[in-house]
């Protein structure tokens, strides 16, 4: 792996020869919030796994036994002034998580602990998640940042949760725990600690390792074109502006960084 990838925030590691990639959200200390360097590293790093076909597997795990990730630096939000400003921001991540859906690989997430906002968003649009049994999975932006979804997240969150839990996650700001994730089927398995994580993953691992790569490529290829969003984007990106410019993302983003709870009541 090159080293443009490789930062402190971003560990990226092979091991197998190659063939499986490990990726590791390196920020404990902020429940490994996604910075914008994280995003330009995966970036990178998804540019050079399209051709690359030494690697089968990629995993991705957070640092520390707090969270996979829970959500984007919230600091990076106060810049924004305008609400086109997050919607040009919302719009960098949706191809991230495009490039992240169309890799060849077979993608992991590979979660112990809170799982929420843009950590969410990761683990959703990989093929495959394993979660400790005190894992948490949610977007409670309702109660927090006062924002939005962008249509292909609310989408794949659908998929993969389905409609009703989507709701509860959205509308009541309810967090889903692991084994209610695993009986919906959004969980390959649910692990009581992080080294039981481990021998579920290695299991998981060694299994892809045998499968045939055309098999998994050509079956990636086409659950894309089954699952991949075909909305008005001009129309999402209308209703994301209207929400990132709102007073009440203002009083979100103003209220995380004070360590305050929001106070959207009077606020439409």
């Amino acid at each position: 792996m090159t080293a443009p990838h490789r930062t402190e925030e971003l560990l990226v590691s092979r091991r197998d020869e190659g063939a499986v990639v490990e990726v590791t959200f390196n920020r404990p200390h902020r429940h490994n919030a996604f910075t914008t360097v994280m995003y330009e590293g995966l970036r990178a790093l998804f540019a050079e796994l399209t051709d690359d076909r030494t690697a089968r597997v990629v995993v991705f795990r957070g640092a520390g036994a707090l969270a996979f990730a829970a959500g984007n630096e919230i600091g990076e939000f106060a810049e924004m002034t305008e609400g086109a400003q997050a919607v040009a921001y919302e719009g960098r991540v949706r191809t991230l998580l495009t490039d992240l859906a169309r890799l060849p690989q077979v993608s992991i997430a590979a979660i112990d602990g809170l799982c929420v906002g843009g950590g969410l968003a990761v683990a959703s649009y990989c093929d495959l998640r394993l979660a400790t049994a005190s894992s948490r999975f949610g977007y409670p932006i309702a109660r927090t940042l006062g924002n939005a979804l962008s249509r292909p997240l609310l989408e794949r969150c659908v998929h993969v949760f389905g409609e009703s839990v989507t709701r509860q996650m959205l509308l009541a700001s309810r967090l889903l725990d692991a084994r209610r994730a695993y009986e919906l089927g959004a969980l390959l398995a649910v692990a009581e600690s992080r080294h039981d994580l481990d021998l579920e993953l290695d299991a998981l691992i060694a299994g892809l390792l045998q499968a045939a790569p055309t098999t998994v490529r050509t079956t990636k290829e086409q659950l894309f074109d089954i699952t991949a969003a075909a909305g008005d984007i001009e129309h999402d990106e209308r209703l994301l502006e209207r929400a990132y410019g709102s007073p009440a993302f203002r009083e979100g983003v103003r209220a995380f960084l004070a360590k305050e709870k929001p106070d959207f009541r009077s606020l439409v």
